[in-house]
């Protein structure tokens, strides 16, 4: 835990009482270490009918994109067959005997992504994503 000092210093709770005095008793519980949530303010004079006055916190938030739709193959289908033996293929036709160095491997790595990717994106079909949609 790490204490954290608004950045107006008022009380957060005001007293009907004349005897007592206001004072600093609310908690508010923010990620330790992260300057992004740690910026809370209390505001005096929203408190309107409560004796407590409102704390916030500015969270900003970041455009995310958020995937729609992907790429898929139905399990046991023609597609998934036609795929896996199109890979099969693939990796047999690969020619491994010049594999002296570094960026021979990278090249045949590269022709094997490559071959593989056209494969799924021949083979797959485009599907929905939605909230019932599986993992």
């Amino acid at each position: 835990m790490d204490l954290f000092l608004p950045s107006n210093p008022v009380p957060t709770r005001y007293s009907d009482t004349v005897s007592e005095s206001d004072s600093v008793i609310d908690l508010i519980f923010l990620c330790s270490g992260s300057s992004e949530l740690n910026n809370h303010l209390i505001h005096p004079n929203w408190h309107l009918t409560s004796d407590h006055v409102p704390l916030t916190v500015t969270i900003s938030i970041t455009e995310e994109f958020i995937q729609t739709s992907k790429l898929s193959l139905l399990k046991k289908s023609n597609e998934e067959e036609v795929f896996v033996k199109e890979v099969i293929s693939i990796i047999n036709s690969l020619d491994t005997l010049n594999l002296l160095n570094q960026e021979s491997l990278e090249q045949v790595v590269c022709l094997l992504v490559s071959r593989i990717n056209q494969a799924w994106n021949a083979n797959t079909r485009k599907v929905n994503i939605m909230k019932h949609s599986k993992k």
